[in-house]
């Protein structure tokens, strides 16, 4: 790839030949003529090596302020986002393209995941779609720390503050990833972020000030609407407003799984091309919903919140709320997904009083008992130093809903009271595609020596074999990264298949807690 030079700081002219270039790269790999408002001041900070902000409104071309550099930088773009759709969707456009993109989630199978990871250590890769959850994965991080990181991309960097609408702890632990990777500059996107937001990201991947660029949320296409009902009027309401809209694809969003089902079929008796996605559905159909919506010109979907995040359809015509949405910045995210082709699109919130109970019981089952919260203090803090906490058990336990269990942690960690450290798998399981026999014969000296004592550890399923890490690290007096390292290798020489299971939270008390009960109040 053609390499940019670095941002001229002399004459006009040299700063017009730099223009001229970036441009030239854009049309050469993307075939647009210019940029949108907003990405050239992005994409310059970047290219002279500074991090930066993003807060574009959806569908507002945040994904070319790291796809450019990413073609014109020397090293690695790593993409973090927790939409599998974008991951997706985007990977494919750029592959389509002739340019070097992969992505790393739950959906590859062992062999193209194994493909990846070659391409990385090979170096023909420049963009990598992960999810934050990736780098809970050791043998990932243990990849990535090897290679030169010359851009970390965040998409939906508002999950980063606390303050935002979408709070998600495994964001917190990103700017401490970015900077254990060596990362040379930082970008982090969002389509809603307040003033409190903004700030709490730019603190937090130390983005100066003026390389925040905030282009605003105004679309003149959109039309937004709000049609007050009672709730029994909403079912009229609703095939009224669909009969007179203009033709095009739309989205309906719920809020309740079996309301997605009962209005998708009061709109397909109504003779429209309607279909009901939620994620109480099972994967295969959940993607061919999707799929099909993608395809169409007229479909529409009743969904939950579950539906539209990274999908990149430019012609929906209309998004309505048959429910009041959670917040304005939902509202705000979710219209984002109309008119992304420019042009005219409705958005319609039909608005019932009743709609409060809903999301005041969705409050407050998400928000633990008090003496939720001390259970969980006596778990963390009144036992060893150091603990590999099994969430999911550990939420049963206290009675505390796992994303909000994460959450509480997470404020431990934010008030000094606990370290978090990388998660770990306690258990690897390996499936033999060569005997042990002819494993060991690969090898000699102390690698045979330390596979056999592996190998004698392993226990036998029917065709599975499960290890203990501790346990075996223990036992063999070998630091855990190696045993974990033997298993990689093993691996990656299709020697046998590998699975990492029952994910542990390390956590560390940073030093005794003089008065619990003030603690448990102030967290409730």
């Amino acid at each position: 790839m053609p390499e940019l030079s670095p941002l001229p700081t002399g004459s006009a002219a040299e700063s017009e030949l730099h223009d001229r270039r970036l441009e030239a790269e854009l049309r050469r790999h993307f075939g647009f003529e210019s940029f949108r408002r907003g990405q050239r001041p992005v994409i310059e900070a970047l290219l002279a090596g500074r991090s930066a902000a993003a807060v574009f409104p959806t569908g507002g071309g945040k994904s070319l302020c790291y796809q450019l550099p990413a073609l014109l930088l020397d090293g690695l773009t790593v993409v973090v986002s927790p939409l599998l759709a974008l991951m997706k969707d985007q990977v494919d456009a750029l592959v389509a393209r002739g340019l070097p993109a992969a992505r790393l989630d739950s959906s590859l199978t062992a062999d193209e995941v194994r493909a990846v990871r070659e391409r990385l250590r090979a170096g023909s890769l420049r963009l990598l779609y992960v999810s934050p959850e990736r780098f809970a994965n050791e043998r990932f991080r243990s990849l990535l720390e090897h290679l030169s990181v010359a851009l970390f991309a965040v998409d939906e960097a508002h999950c980063i503050s606390e303050w935002g609408h979408n709070f998600r702890p495994d964001y917190l632990k990103l700017p401490r990833t970015a900077r254990a990777l060596g990362a040379e500059r930082v970008l982090a996107l969002t389509a809603t972020a307040t003033p409190d937001v903004l700030e709490d990201i730019c603190r937090s991947f130390e983005i100066a000030p003026g390389d925040a660029v905030r282009t605003g949320v105004y679309r003149p296409n959109l039309s937004l609407r709000t049609t007050p009902v009672a709730r029994g009027a909403r079912d009229a309401a609703l095939l009224e407003h669909v009969a007179q809209r203009p033709p095009g694809a739309g989205i309906v969003y719920v809020t309740l799984q079996k309301t997605a089902e009962r209005v998708a079929d009061l709109l397909r008796a109504a003779r429209h091309e309607a279909m009901a996605y939620h994620a109480g559905l099972d994967a295969e159909t959940r993607s061919r919903i999707q799929d099909e919506f993608l395809a169409s010109d007229r479909a529409l979907v009743v969904a939950t919140i579950a539906f539209g995040m990274g999908i990149d359809k430019p012609n929906i015509r209309s998004v309505d709320h048959y429910d009041l949405p959670k917040s304005l910045e939902n509202w705000s995210q979710e219209i984002g997904r109309a008119g992304r082709d420019g042009e005219p699109a409705i958005c319609r919130v039909f608005g019932s009083i009743d709609d409060l109970v809903t999301l005041s019981n969705f409050a407050y089952g998400d928000t633990p008992s008090r003496e939720a919260v001390r259970s969980l203090l006596d778990e963390v803090l009144s036992r060893n130093a150091e603990q590999a906490l099994a969430l999911v058990s550990l939420s049963r336990r206290v009675d505390i809903r796992p994303l909000v269990l994460r959450t509480l942690l997470t404020y431990l960690e934010l008030d000094g009271v606990l370290e978090i450290g990388t998660p770990r798998y306690a258990t690897y399981r390996f499936r033999p595609l060569a005997s042990s026999a002819e494993i060991l014969a690969r090898f000699d000296g102390a690698r045979r020596e330390l596979l056999r004592g592996i190998f004698r550890r392993a226990r036998k399923a029917r065709t599975w074999f499960d290890l203990d890490l501790e346990t075996v690290a223990s036992e063999l007096d070998q630091p855990r990264e190696r045993i974990v390292g033997a298993l990689d290798h093993l691996a990656e020489r299709q020697l046998f298949e590998l699975r990492a299971t029952d994910l542990r939270q390390i956590v560390r008390r940073r030093g005794p807690v003089d008065d619990l009960e003030w603690l448990a109040d102030s967290l409730h």
